[in-house]
């Protein structure tokens, strides 16, 4: 039988999660929170959600975060909402990430709809 290595990595969500709030702080997104939701979501352990400065500013925290994916061979699932860049939805699988513009980010209050999740720590 042959052996074929694995495309993607094995990596624990807390840690897949603290890399991603640093490549995010390396573009200077901001707000950057995380909150462990894996007892009240079916879909996800951690929601993340953070505040870009602008549309183009998203898009490039969105392409950011897909490219150190890729060089770290870390597994992506999709990506909603890139072209309006007012609210871009990355599903890394075990995380969501929100990347809003400030107005959205307080109008959709995603840490109030996972207000019974715990916030983590992100620091890396």
């Amino acid at each position: 039988m042959e052996n074929k290595a694995k495309k993607f990595i094995e990596i624990d969500t807390k840690e897949k999660a603290r890399k991603v709030a640093g490549w995010l702080d390396d573009k200077q997104a901001s707000e950057i929170i995380g909150i462990d939701v894996h007892e009240v979501c079916p879909i996800a352990e951690i929601v993340m959600v953070v505040t870009a400065k602008g549309v183009r500013h998203s898009q490039a925290l969105a392409d950011h975060i897909l490219g150190m994916l890729a060089e770290n061979k870390i597994e992506y699932l999709g990506m909603e909402g890139y072209k309006s860049g007012d609210w871009i939805l990355l599903d890394l699988n075990d995380i969501i990430v929100h990347i809003f513009q400030e107005d959205n980010r307080s109008f959709y209050n995603i840490e109030g709809l996972w207000s019974e999740g715990t916030q983590i720590e992100l620091d890396s």
